[in-house]
């Protein structure tokens, strides 16, 4: 399993939907993401139960601290295709103790070595509110640069923000 200095990525487990759960159900914690509608406990459970193994189209790991072993996070990369070598990639850090100290920043590095090792990817893409300057910040500091905008693309509070479209190639992980 990747593993840095702060956290390690794992595959989901179970017991992770009461976790995941409490996160989902905080606004602050889902501000700048897409949050779909709310759902129970139950179905997340369900939906965890459900889901499809791990694999190269998608694949998702739970984000947990190596001080002790609590699950902090969730990120992912989606819709790999082998034909062009990309992915998507979506992380969301739910413990907002741990929204500062490096825990991001470490985890996007391990999920794109992951993408870039592992899975024979030449690049990851990946969508920002314009507003969420935290996650951009983090973003550039790995390497991603901006690839273009999409206008008024996501709806929150009653008001349109534009999306930035961010892009990192396999050369230009920074460490």
């Amino acid at each position: 399993m990747p593993k840095g200095s702060l956290v390690r990525l794992r595959p989901i487990e179970p017991e992770d939907a009461d976790a995941l759960w409490r996160w989902e159900s905080d606004p602050e914690v889902m501000r700048w993401l897409d949050d779909g509608y709310l759902e129970s406990l139950a179905a997340i459970r369900k939906r965890i139960a459900d889901r499809a193994t791990n694999s190269f189209a998608k694949v998702t790991f739970g984000v947990e601290t190596l001080a002790d072993a609590r699950l902090i996070g969730v990120v992912q990369l989606r819709d790999a295709q082998p034909e062009t070598g990309r992915a998507e990639l979506d992380i969301y850090l739910g413990e907002r103790d741990c929204w500062n100290g490096g825990f991001g920043t470490e985890t996007m590095r391990l999920i794109c070595r992951y993408g870039f090792d592992k899975m024979r990817l030449h690049s990851i893409g990946l969508g920002v509110v314009v507003e969420n300057e935290r996650a951009r910040h983090v973003y550039r500091k790995v390497g991603f640069v901006e690839e273009g905008r999409l206008r008024q693309s996501f709806r929150r509070d009653g008001h349109w923000h534009d999306m930035i479209l961010m892009g990192l190639l396999e050369d230009e992980l920074l460490d």
